[in-house]
């Protein structure tokens, strides 16, 4: 059944490979504007960095109709001779294939860990389509911890602007974080060098025909890795710039589908988070510098006005996922201006905890649960940008370090009613 994920010709070309050292893979849909430059950059890292590896390219293709497959195919490293200072002693192989499955980076990414299966990879990476700021260190950074140092997953380490990656910095890392104690400062970030042994099991799992494969295969990569007991660390890859999103995107499915993700794994993984009490820090590689970062515009205003309209029209689904205590303290922040609007990082991360509880006991549909969740989201971003509105970025990342000790502290909440009956 695996082998019907490639194609005829795909198993031939792996034929005539026989085996590679080192495999990266761009999953793509409609990436056309963007993938000759991801192309060059990793067929340039590959080059100058491994040039006695055996190497190959993989674009994991969604049914693209903008050209995409044929742009990869037709891209070569015109200045090969500026870059290297010796030439590869292997070419550089490519496979551009379309995947098969649900539509989702999952099943783009069930592909190309076929495919490096196949041909018994050492080392893999995985990066975007649509990245502007991708440079051939990029390949280093994601490749070398695995193929010299013993790591079977690397993380990306980026400069993002304070007011970017919010979901991130507000929930998924130091949720992350406090359940399963490394302290992983990117885990949605979509750029991932890893093994060929957690290839093979990332392979052997049963998530491919479910949600995680849309919208959660990211944070399941990273979660697994740790949970299953992996040796993980995290590399810096300086400043990501993305191809401009469409900013008709409901913000309230990009979380939900985020934090479900995030939920659904908490679920598998009980049996490993509930004996973790404390975080540590992961090894680190990559020599970290100052970027520029483009700026990152917030309305305030409307984040207020979100919360407050919640608090109007929510209550009855928040009555039966909040403590009552919870909700009697957001009456009282939902009645302060703009100016002076505040939700304590205490308050939010029991929020949060309460959020989990409801979506593991059932206590209503889970769409309805974690489309909720978007006014409370807003609020505690908007108190997070009126506190930190002159912070730098060292500030800001000591705040976000609090926020996470705070989870870390308040997780024995979470474990004391992991198992409880609903009683509300």
């Amino acid at each position: 059944m695996a082998k019907s994920l490639l194609s005829k010709e795909v198993r031939k070309q792996i034929q005539q490979i026989g085996e590679v050292d080192v495999l990266v893979g761009i999953p793509s849909y409609n990436s056309a504007r963007t993938i000759p430059h991801v192309v060059r950059a990793v067929s340039a890292g590959l080059a100058k960095y491994f040039p006695k590896y055996r190497t190959l390219l993989v674009n994991s293709d969604g049914g693209s109709t903008d050209g995409t497959p044929e742009l990869v195919k037709r891209t070569t490293l015109d200045d090969l001779d500026v870059l290297l200072m010796e030439h590869p002693v292997y070419p550089i192989h490519k496979i551009v294939t379309p995947y098969h499955g649900i539509p989702g980076k999952g099943s783009a990414f069930r592909t190309i860990f076929r495919i490096a299966t196949d041909l018994k990879a050492k080392a893999c990476a995985v990066v975007d389509s649509d990245l502007r700021s991708i440079a051939p260190e990029w390949i280093e950074a994601l490749v070398e911890p695995v193929l010299f140092h013993g790591y079977d997953f690397v993380a990306p380490y980026y400069k993002r602007h304070k007011y970017d990656g919010t979901i991130t910095n507000s929930i998924v890392y130091p949720l992350t974080r406090a359940l399963y104690g490394k302290r992983i400062r990117q885990p949605i970030g979509g750029d991932f060098g890893f093994s060929g042994k957690l290839t093979q099991h990332y392979l052997q799992k049963k998530v491919y025909d479910t949600d995680i494969a849309r919208f959660g295969i990211d944070i399941w990569m990273t979660t697994t890795a740790i949970a299953d007991g992996f040796k993980v660390c995290q590399s810096f890859l300086g400043a990501k710039l993305h191809q401009a999103k469409d900013p008709g995107t409901d913000l309230s499915d990009m979380l939900a589908q985020v934090v479900g993700s995030v939920f659904f794994l908490m679920e598998i993984y009980y049996p490993v988070w509930s004996q973790i009490s404390n975080s540590e820090p992961v090894k680190e590689f990559g020599f970290k510098f100052e970027v520029g970062l483009e700026p990152i515009r917030v309305n305030l205003e409307r984040m207020v006005e979100n919360f407050k309209h919640g608090m109007s029209n929510l209550l009855p689904v928040w009555q039966k996922i909040l403590s009552p205590d919870l909700l009697v303290g957001l009456e009282q922040v939902a009645s302060r201006h703009v100016v002076d609007f505040n939700l304590p990082d205490a308050t939010w991360v029991r929020i949060v905890y309460d959020y989990a509880l409801a979506y593991h006991r059932r206590v209503m549909s889970r769409t309805h649960i974690l489309k909720s969740l978007t006014p409370l989201y807003l609020g505690w971003i908007a108190s997070f940008v009126n506190q930190t509105m002159e912070s730098d970025a060292g500030e800001v990342e000591d705040k976000l370090d609090a926020l996470c000790q705070e989870f870390e502290r308040q997780k024995s909440y979470l474990l004391a009613n992991w198992s409880k009956e609903i009683k509300r």
